[in-house]
């Protein structure tokens, strides 16, 4: 599909700005397309320290859920760590595990089966809690939105803290204290657990400065504070200090792996917490390395996103989230390869299952002319859909059709969702307004999950795109290639491709920058390269500037680029060793060629 090109104007101030960073000027037009200025902490962004991490005291709830963890400690009361299914959950809960039993807690963990039980605290699981001694239960990345749960909790008299930074709805949980970063003047310790050595957070009504902080974040915060309560004072004993800095890699891989903005504070953990990753301590995270083909490798935000998240998250979508959650906390050598292993082969039916399911939905869209521009929304059903792996395969169609996109899993009568979005279609409100076909639903502006019975799908179809086609324009639906600058290739000397690459980790927040070239002329002949020739490796010349380029899946275009032998490339700087050579190559992501030629 063609994409339109928005390339960012230049910045006026860009070269002042430079000057005063020490920076290649196009690292100061990257700093202020990401809204940091002349006056901005340039320095703090390039050269984040882990000192300048908020102090956990600020995150709202956090001190009482602390005081109450300790106290259960203490007490060796049996506390269970009720976590996500997803990498978020399972990091968090792995940060948590590790922390209290160096510290001599009875603590034991327990995620939900993914299709059985579905996401989140549900009564059941937690009334077998309760009945198997559990005495305080510690909910990970979920919880926020469990009334019902929370309530069984009290009635027996068993502590709940919640520790979550997903939406809350209008009514809170009356838990014994709720750890979020958005939930300002939170009453964090309810009346019948506050006795005399739990305390009130007299911060908890302090808007916590980063409410972006995701789930394993939030258990990292919440171990920071118990490893001061334990520690009786501000500075952490150094045992339990070495322990939080080791555990600091899980946090990081939560925080890319639930993409929220890698800005601020978690672009800290995020670099410090990548960086030390290739040195973790723990036989599960060593395993799992190894597995992805990581080991002793610098690790970079594509290498979680591509390769590690996928693997921990294939353990919930084709068996139980439980083999992940045990890799990470309890397995030793041994069980941590066999389970990396586990996760290997779940990774791959994952995989496998995954394209048959978008192949399938293709032929489908196709089919019913969801692709065509009176059309402007996508919802498909089937049997034999894995619901594990249907969300992935709604953002495999977003991505080629640039529409939100609805699939439903069936079974027994019964449909299970998984939605995907594109800009300016608000997704949660958008099943709000077909919420009348849905039995539930639940989610943000870009995802979301749901569960419809058989006989309301064509309804809740038409409504869907009927809304679609209410919101959404032709202009909507046309991808759009967001670009930093338009460079000339001789600017990307080894210097400043290192001083980009110096701006990342990247993802939400701090994307990877994207340049757009001049008009160049194909130097020598293009080639198809990859196992299946699916690749094309080509150089370009500007104006006696010649650079390798590589472009990924785009083997297509080699006859257009051999007609034209002039184009426009939309790429991303990589910097390239071989053979003991370093060297600047585009990794190219989009083609614009001259108008008239046509093949």
């Amino acid at each position: 599909m063609t994409k339109e090109w928005i390339v960012s104007p230049p910045w006026a101030l860009a070269d002042e700005a430079a000057l005063r960073w020490n920076v290649p000027p196009l690292i100061a037009q990257l700093l202020h397309n990401r809204g940091i200025d002349l006056d901005g902490p340039a320095p703090t962004f390039l050269s984040p320290q882990l000192k300048d991490l908020l102090p956990p005291e600020q995150l709202a709830g956090g001190m009482g859920a602390a005081d109450l963890i300790v106290e259960s400690v203490r007490r060796r009361e049996k506390i269970v760590l009720y976590g996500d299914y997803d990498v978020d959950g399972i990091c968090g809960v792995a940060i948590l595990w590790n922390l209290l039993t160096l510290a001599g807690a009875n603590v034991t963990c327990y995620v939900p089966h993914r299709l059985d039980e579905g996401y989140g605290l549900n009564a059941e699981a937690i009334r077998g809690l309760i009945a198997d001694g559990a005495r305080l239960i510690v909910s990970v990345d979920c919880g926020v939105t469990a009334v019902d749960e929370a309530r069984i909790a009290n009635e027996a008299g068993v502590a709940l803290v919640i520790t979550d930074h997903h939406q809350p709805k209008s009514v809170l949980p009356a838990a014994a204290a709720i750890v979020h970063p958005n939930l300002p003047c939170v009453d964090v310790v309810s009346p019948s657990f506050g006795s005399g050595s739990v305390s009130k957070d007299l911060n908890g009504c302090a808007a916590y400065p980063n409410p972006d902080l995701c789930g394993a974040g939030v258990a990292f915060k919440v171990g920071w504070l118990v490893c001061k309560r334990l520690s009786g004072a501000d500075r952490v004993q150094p045992a339990l200090r070495d322990a939080l800095l080791d555990l600091l890699p899980l946090a990081a891989l939560g925080t890319v792996a639930d993409v929220v903005p890698l800005v601020g504070e978690n672009r800290i953990i995020a670099r410090f917490g990548l960086g030390a990753l290739k040195s973790s301590p723990l036989p599960g995270v060593r395993a799992l390395l190894e597995s992805a083909g990581l080991t002793g490798a610098k690790i970079d935000s594509y290498d979680v996103g591509f390769k590690l998240a996928p693997r921990l998250n294939a353990a919930g979508r084709m068996g139980h989230a439980r083999e992940a959650v045990e890799l990470l906390t309890t397995a030793d050598e041994r069980r941590a390869r066999e389970i990396a292993a586990e996760l290997e082969r779940h990774n791959r039916t994952r995989q496998s299952t995954e394209r048959s399911i978008t192949a399938s939905a293709r032929e489908l869209v196709t089919a019913r002319g969801m692709d065509r521009d009176s059309c402007r929304g996508i919802v498909l059903a089937a049997e034999r859909w894995h619901a594990g792996v249907i969300g992935i395969v709604a953002a495999r169609l977003v991505d080629r059709y640039h529409r939100p996109t609805v699939l439903i899993s069936l079974e027994n009568g019964c449909g299970h969702g998984s939605a995907r979005s594109v800009p300016h279609f608000h997704l949660h409100d958008a099943l709000t307004a077909c919420g009348e076909h849905l039995q539930a639903f639940g989610g943000h502006a870009m995802a979301a999950g749901l569960t419809i019975a058989r006989d309301r799908i064509e309804a809740f179809t038409e409504a869907f795109i009927a809304r679609a086609n209410q919101m959404l324009t032709g202009a909507d639906l046309t991808p759009k290639l967001r670009l930093d600058a338009e460079v000339p290739l001789d600017v990307l000397d080894l210097r400043t491709a290192q001083a980009v690459a110096n701006i990342g980790p990247f993802g939400s927040g701090n994307p990877r920058p994207r340049l757009a070239s001049r008009w160049c002329s194909l130097a020598g002949e293009p080639r198809r390269v990859g196992r299946n020739g699916d690749h094309l490796q080509f150089s370009l010349d500007d104006n006696g500037a010649i650079l390798k380029g590589i472009a990924f899946g785009l083997a297509s275009v080699d006859e257009q680029l051999k007609l034209h032998r002039r184009c426009r490339v939309a790429f991303e700087p990589i910097i390239n060793t071989y053979n003991g050579r370093t060297s600047v190559e585009l990794q190219v992501v989009d083609f614009q060629f001259p108008p008239g030629k046509r093949l």
